[in-house]
């Protein structure tokens, strides 16, 4: 039918890719052991869209070559333009063809949740303590409708930098931003957010407004470290004098894993590894390339080494002996993120609830960048409502930083993840206090306020709600801030609200 694009476009991808395979491609396992469907939360959408063949159309003007990609590709002649308007002409076929797929998919949402169903506080609601879920959210009715109308224009809608280095990168020259803070945002507390970059239609701008119409700070983490990981910020730091920790990660496959090198061929290119995924590839997979390889010499043909490349940059996986790939270990995600060794290892955690947990986690070199301002701002130590902490990178950077923590009020559904942070508390040797929290709906307001009185407030709000329903790779519940796991973002938004009011009651 034509009212299910998304179907289309998986169709159209999932032939082209076969055409595009060794001719044994039907033998490969449908099944490649995906550890967690449902909580794939870091796919970079750009790795599922299957490579085309540029040079057939070489002799081609750039633009008109690569038109006639998307359209060889089975996009509409009209989407495929509409794109490269967006997008420009220097965008990658990948970047485009995510754009068409983002486009079709807010098309289908305009229609069939109308023209907003976003929420926000209503004044006498505003202390309530709501259920769960995006039909529980309050609806913002009057300046989400206002808005929804302007966010047509190209002016007013959220766009990336490119590259993706949000307001400076360490040892660079800062960007001139023309960064505004509201009256009503500046801190204390200080708070900061994150999500994925590549949302859905709206979502940043929507997020954007929740949060006093701070713009996002758009970064990818390749900068920082050897793996892509594009994420937005919203935060009221101040942005002048950053700093890295100490030392500096390295920043390419080879030298975070310099026994690949032995085994990496000459024609596998790549520098860094794409998005970290919750999920791995199958050993069937892996065995698969294996016997593909060994039929021929090196460089295999174009059409198996196409195969190989498109599989391990899906994938992230490495090269480990002759022939042999294999997906990235739990250790290894752990360096690549900027956790101690063994960070999440034993005490009950299976190897899977690593995989899910580190996927989902914070970035720590990239993060600790951005709040390394706060050191002089708290020599003392600070005190932090750490939201949907995970495995605790916001402790981590905190802590790589030298900051003293002298109180963490941390709240994780997951307690596997809870017992990792406890864990890492203990054997740091944090003399602060660490206050859990299962849940943030248990924060309501007469909790909220018990913790302000308590502490006398807090001097960072940080956190990053759940992405399931804003991520790439989620190709069924792709909805934005509706989805019942992103919508969550309202939650971290009513906390924050509450501090400051209790706060600003207190002062």
């Amino acid at each position: 039918g034509e009212e299910n694009s998304e179907a289309i476009l998986e169709a159209l991808l999932t032939y082209m890719s076969i055409g595009t395979s060794p001719s044994e491609y039907d033998s490969i396992p449908r099944d490649l052991s995906v550890l967690s469907n449902k909580d794939e939360a870091d796919d970079d959408p750009y790795d599922r869209v299957a490579s085309v063949d540029e040079e057939l159309f070489e002799d081609f003007p750039a633009e008109d070559r690569k038109l006639l990609i998307l359209v060889e590709m089975g996009f509409p002649t009209n989407d495929a333009s509409a794109a490269i308007a967006r997008c420009g002409p220097n965008a990658s076929i990948l970047e485009l063809a995510d754009s068409i797929h983002a486009a079709q998919l807010a098309n289908k949402l305009d229609d069939n949740l109308g023209v907003s169903t976003v929420s926000s506080l209503v004044e006498d609601e505003r202390q309530s303590n709501c259920p769960r879920g995006a039909e529980s959210r309050f609806a913002e009715v009057t300046r989400s409708k206002r808005r929804c109308t302007s966010t047509e224009d190209e002016d007013s809608v959220i766009s990336f930098s490119k590259p993706m280095v949000g307001f400076s990168l360490p040892n660079q020259r800062m960007y001139m931003v023309p960064r505004k803070i509201s009256e009503a945002a500046i801190g204390p507390p200080y708070f900061y957010y994150e999500n994925v970059a590549l949302a859905p239609k709206g979502v940043w701008e929507t997020m954007s407004r929740f949060l006093y119409d701070i713009k996002p700070e758009f970064v990818d983490s390749k900068y920082f470290c050897a793996a892509a990981r594009k994420r937005g910020y919203i935060h009221n730091l101040p942005i002048h004098n950053r700093f890295p920790v100490l030392p500096i990660p390295p920043r390419t496959i080879h030298e975070v894993f310099p026994a690949t090198k032995k085994w990496w061929p000459s024609w596998d290119p790549r520098k860094q590894f794409n998005c970290l995924l919750t999920c791995i590839s199958g050993s069937r997979l892996t065995e698969r390339i294996r016997r593909e390889l060994v039929q021929y010499d090196d460089p295999p043909p174009p059409q198996v080494r196409q195969f190989v490349l498109n599989e391990c940059r899906r994938w992230n996986l490495i090269w480990v002996g002759q022939h042999k790939v294999a997906p990235l270990e739990p250790d290894e995600l752990e360096i690549l993120l900027g956790y101690p060794r063994n960070h999440t290892r034993g005490g009950g955690m299976s190897r899977t609830e690593r995989y899910r947990s580190l996927g989902n986690s914070f970035q720590v070199d990239t993060v600790a960048y951005h709040l390394s301002t706060l050191k002089n701002l708290f020599p003392d130590g600070l005190k932090v409502l750490s939201l949907f902490s995970g495995i605790g990178g916001a402790e981590v950077a905190l802590h790589r930083l030298g900051m003293d923590m002298k109180v963490v009020v941390s709240v994780e559904i997951s307690k596997v993840n809870r017992d990792v942070l406890r864990s890492w508390w203990q054997e740091t040797g944090q003399s602060g206090m660490l206050i859990e929290f299962v849940d943030v709906q248990e924060l309501n307001p007469h909790k909220m306020e018990h913790l302000v009185n308590r502490f006398g407030g807090f001097d960072l709000v940080i956190g990053g709600s759940p992405c399931n329903n804003l991520t790439g790779s989620n190709r069924y519940t792709r909805i934005g801030l509706e989805g019942i796991h992103s919508s969550l973002f309202f939650d971290y938004w009513r906390i924050l609200d509450l501090v400051k009011c209790l706060m600003g009651r207190t002062s």
